[in-house]
């Protein structure tokens, strides 16, 4: 979702709007803030510094804010939860690492997945000086091209490449973690390269097919998308990613499944002896349900928090009957919410909703350094 571009607001028309939406509903929790005397004393702070510094109640409102606006999730419903790392006086690329394997420390938190999200500083309005993750996911599997065998996710091809140009060089596998590449002012970009223990990752096996381990499959345990900018009352934070926990047809419909990235139904279909040659024998539908099947079961065997579709789909549809008793109108795009298999049997799939964008909310950022960000899931 990217922000309009019919919007004209100015920081200080941005900054009054999120801070009458905060006295509105930070009232019932926190009682003692102020709206009035923290107006006046942001609209001081602009004026002097031509920006302003959220508090942290302000940040952890606003963070929250903007996942129950976010059109294209499912799994809102827990929005209250998410866990806000206040991170913006972080000062070098190494402490941005280190921060970083605290946030995903909690947020695996042993496979018991946490909502959560760490905040970077904001640019300066008025500045080109914000700390920028280059990565789209924080953590991802690379992508070679041919001269490697052609081996991974070719959804990472030109950021791998990025990365190899930085100096970095995977060991050439279909499941190689890429490092987290920094980009901070003052500072040389740099990468940093996760351990085992820091990013969780999950073989995959099938609850009735031994051979299914054969196809030495895996995929990592968070999904936690680092290329979208936290919009909150006029300020961007560019640097702040953020995670809920997998659907599993985002593994196993969509980025093991899309014949672009991983495209293993074939394989599957042949283990199975369907008859690939014949589109109505449905052998693509046929392998997409054992390998679905065989994501959510990997995962629950490896005790790693996941949902399948259909509960996402009722835990969406009563986060809509949340949302309307508090008097609040959900916004949603109807193209993302419905599951990416058997997205008819769903509740999401017979409904509509109004895309409209709000604030605070998280939006993509233009393409950096000549790596584009791609809006899948994981």
């Amino acid at each position: 979702m990217r922000r309009p571009k019919n919007s004209h607001l100015s920081l200080l028309e941005e900054a009054e709007a999120f801070l009458a939406l905060a006295a509105e509903e930070l009232a019932s929790q926190a009682p003692s803030y102020d709206s009035r005397k923290r107006l006046a004393a942001v609209r001081s702070e602009i004026e002097q510094e031509g920006t302003y510094r959220h508090t942290e109640e302000e940040l952890v409102f606003g963070a929250q804010i903007a996942w129950r606006n976010s059109n294209r999730c499912i799994g809102r419903l827990p929005w209250r939860s998410l866990q806000v790392f206040d991170y913006r006086s972080t000062k070098s690329p190494e402490c941005v690492f280190r921060s970083l394997r605290e946030y995903v420390e909690f947020a695996t938190n042993g496979g018991r997945i946490r909502p959560a999200i760490a905040v970077f500083a904001p640019a300066h309005p008025e500045q080109d000086d914000s700390i920028q993750i280059l990565n789209s996911k924080l953590i991802r599997y690379a992508g070679y091209g041919e001269e490697r065998g052609g081996r991974g996710d070719p959804d990472e091809r030109a950021f791998t490449a990025y990365c190899e140009t930085l100096g970095w060089r995977g060991p050439g596998s279909n499941f190689d973690i890429l490092p987290v590449v920094i980009d901070m002012p003052g500072h040389d970009v740099t990468w940093f390269e996760w351990t085992a223990r820091d990013a969780m990752e999950v073989p995959l096996t099938h609850p009735h097919f031994e051979w299914f381990s054969e196809l030495a499959l895996r995929w990592y345990a968070v999904p936690i998308v680092s290329d979208m900018t936290l919009e909150i009352g006029g300020l961007k934070y560019n640097a702040a990613p953020f995670n809920g926990w997998f659907m599993g047809t985002e593994i196993g419909a969509r980025n093991l499944s899309d014949a672009d990235r991983y495209d293993v139904l074939p394989d599957i279909a042949a283990r199975m002896d369907f008859d690939t040659g014949d589109h109505a024998s449905l052998w693509r539908d046929r392998a997409l349900v054992e390998l679905n099947s065989a994501v959510l079961h990997s995962f629950s065997e490896a005790g790693v928090r996941i949902v399948d579709h259909h509960t996402a789909s009722l835990q969406f549809m009563k986060f809509c009957r949340d949302e309307g008793r508090s008097g609040r109108s959900v916004t949603g795009d109807w193209d993302w919410l419905v599951p990416p298999m058997s997205g008819a049997t769903t509740e999401v799939f017979h409904q509509t909703w109004d895309n409209e964008i709000r604030v605070p909310g998280f939006f993509y950022r233009e393409q950096a350094h000549g790596v584009g960000s791609c809006p899948a899931s994981g």
